[in-house]
């Protein structure tokens, strides 16, 4: 049986991973996090705590468990915060890919890592996988470093990016832009959304079953992971107030300059995912669709 292990279990797309892979009887997962396991299936599952940047616990992590597959979805993703608090983002998103690419080379682990559109400077797009980088923020530039880490020490690897990643599951630390702004349209609240910043939004169970693929496959070499619709961010909120028929008269448009924030972001990305399509299989939901599994989500969850 093949054994998989995923670190950043307790966030979004980990808890994804878990609910996916519960369903794969030819795989075993071993899921790793800072502090207990939160996802509510946790009796089914193995589950260690993981430090990715302490050398000594990602060693011996690895030899207790010896895993086919290494699958590295934790990172520092707040971007803002990567922008004021360096030391962390290089420890979470630098140091420790370089710890667990070394530990996938000695234990002869397969090494999936995800990465981030923010590694482009957004001139144009979608883009594909040959796009050079640029990143405009220090988060963008420590998730480069990450990469070219797992390029130079894992050994067998797949490098996956995604783009603005958004879902629900039950226990959120931190909310995404779907849930964001259904509910502050909800509540009829005043919301400005930039126009002039374009993304592929993908839904958390597709960005799982990517990584599932590249896993299954044994993928090697670099793959875009995102949804398959491009659109601007003042759309994709247009377009969450059409789906939920909300009221849209407190959403307005805005650009990027008038927001004060600590880190630049790319205006255009989003991907082709061609590559994914032919190498892997992966067939992303169109956007309304993965509305709607959130929305049967929630309601599940309010029951």
């Amino acid at each position: 049986m093949k054994k998989v292990m995923i670190t950043g279990a307790n966030g979004l797309l980990g808890q994804k991973l878990i609910d996916l892979y519960l369903t794969k009887s030819d795989k075993k997962i071993i899921a790793t996090g800072i502090g207990p396991c939160r996802h509510p299936m946790r009796d089914k599952i193995e589950y260690s705590e993981l430090d990715i940047s302490d050398s000594e616990n990602v060693e011996m992590v690895f030899a207790k468990y010896q895993p086919d597959t290494l699958i590295h979805t934790a990172a520092m993703t707040n971007v803002d915060a990567c922008e004021t608090d360096h030391e962390s983002c290089d420890r979470l998103n630098v140091t420790a890919v370089g710890l667990l690419a070394d530990a996938c080379k000695l234990h002869g682990t397969h090494m999936v890592h995800l990465s981030t559109d923010f590694i482009f400077d957004g001139t144009h797009g979608p883009v594909d996988e040959e796009e050079p980088a640029n990143p405009l923020s220090y988060y963008g530039n420590s998730k480069l470093k990450g990469e070219n880490l797992v390029k130079e020490k894992a050994g067998r690897w797949a490098i996956l990016r995604t783009v603005l990643v958004f879902g629900v599951v039950n226990d959120m630390s931190r909310s995404n832009i779907v849930l964001w702004a259904k509910g502050a349209l909800e509540k009829g609240q005043q919301i400005k959304v930039v126009d002039d910043q374009f993304r592929t939004p993908t839904l958390a169970e597709d960005l799982a079953m990517g990584c599932y693929l590249a896993e299954d496959k044994v993928a090697l070499g670099t793959f875009n992971i995102s949804g398959k619709d491009f659109m601007s961010i003042y759309e994709l909120v247009d377009r969450i107030a059409d789906y939920y028929q909300l009221d849209k008269s407190g959403l307005s448009r805005s650009d990027s300059s008038t927001l004060n924030q600590p880190a630049k972001r790319p205006p255009v990305t989003g991907f082709i995912i061609e590559k994914a399509r032919k190498e892997l299989g992966y067939e992303p939901h169109s956007f309304e669709e993965g509305l709607e599994i959130v929305k049967q989500q929630l309601s599940r969850a309010q029951r």
